[in-house]
């Protein structure tokens, strides 16, 4: 007889539910978060294990690598289709929803998700850690403005690089809030410095990956846009249309229809939230700073002119991660003119 199982996962125990093929549950406990303890319970010779079903997670990964490993059928499933799936429980406990999830895999109810390769989460786990370091000492930049103003004094438009002397030159007849400002500038330093070193590091991968390079001749796309996509994509077979990309990427518009109504709505922001902003942020680069013409630029503008400029950076957006996934898929470069396009656009 075939046995389903499910992993409700949690940081220390995860929750395992067995049943059968008439649904009768077979066996429920809760072992360790480890795959090799997960792997002695599913390894017992009295069950024939068809599939085994875990939501996508902190831990999905390195729990779904360790399985696969030991050659059981492991599945990761789409969170939001089990969320969905789930809430018609009365009691959300970690046993409901192991035995939710059971259930979902025995009637074959599930969405997969794709697990990013070894390489793609080394890749991600860079670029995260780049923009976090970013992001702090922005965060300290802009407190440091706040913290002066409160006494009037104005940094005013000054780039990361004067910043640190402007500060200095704003608290020099100051002498308490010079020893307030320093510590803080000496963070934002060390900070600026390691950010410095990741961003170096994304650049040395970027030139020696040999699609990062040919997604880089895109206009509006730079090192960081490109290694993100490749970690965020990851395998391009997987898409069989290119087309795809954009609604995987939360770029494409929501859809609520019942009865007579029909409403389109904003776009859907499902899927990688980085890759989202970066593209949108690509897409605006090439709008207003790329001086060199092209078929893609004029295409933007038409829509501009047509239905304003934040449908055309979203369009464009969306356009963007359709055209890396065909170059990558192709191993061509950017065309700049429609006429040296392979095929019509």
């Amino acid at each position: 007889m075939k046995h389903y199982c499910a992993l409700d996962v949690s940081v220390k125990e995860t929750a395992v539910c067995i049943v059968d093929e008439t649904g009768k549950i077979c066996r429920e406990t809760k072992v360790a978060t480890h795959p090799d303890d997960l792997i002695l319970v599913m390894k017992d010779p009295k069950w024939q294990i068809e599939r085994i079903g875990l939501e996508a997670g902190p831990l999905s990964q390195w729990l779904y690598e360790g399985l696969a490993k030991a050659g059981l059928p492991v599945i990761c499933i789409e969170t939001r289709h089990a969320k969905a799936f789930l809430k018609a429980q009365p009691n959300k406990t970690d046993r409901n929803d192991a035995r939710g999830i059971a259930q979902m895999m025995r009637v074959n109810l599930y969405r997969p998700v794709h697990v990013k390769t070894l390489t793609s989460q080394k890749h991600r786990a860079l670029l995260t850690a780049r923009k976090l370091l970013q992001e702090k000492a922005i965060a300290i930049e802009n407190d440091i403005r706040g913290l002066l103003r409160n006494f009037g004094l104005k940094v005013g438009l000054v780039g990361k690089v004067k910043f640190e002397e402007r500060i200095k030159e704003l608290v020099e007849d100051r002498p308490e809030l010079r020893e307030i400002m320093q510590p803080l500038l000496t963070a934002r330093k060390l900070l600026r410095e390691e950010f410095t070193r990741l961003h170096k590091k994304v650049l040395d991968l970027v030139r020696e990956d040999e699609v990062c390079r040919r997604l880089t001749t895109i206009p509006g796309v730079g090192p960081v846009v490109a290694l993100t996509y490749t970690a965020t994509i990851d395998i391009p077979a997987r898409f069989a249309h290119s087309k795809a990309v954009g609604s995987v990427l939360g770029l494409t518009p929501r859809l609520n229809e019942s009865g007579e109504s029909k409403r389109v709505g904003r776009v859907s922001c499902c899927g990688d939230a980085m890759m989202r902003s970066l593209l949108y942020e690509a897409a605006q680069v090439l709008l207003a700073n790329v001086k060199k013409w092209s078929w893609l630029r004029a295409w933007a503008m038409n829509i501009a002119k047509r239905r304003g400029r934040q449908k055309a950076v979203v369009a464009l957006a969306r356009r963007l991660a359709v055209i890396m996934h065909r170059i990558w898929s192709d191993g061509t470069e950017f065309c700049w003119t429609r006429e040296s396009l392979p095929v019509a656009a």
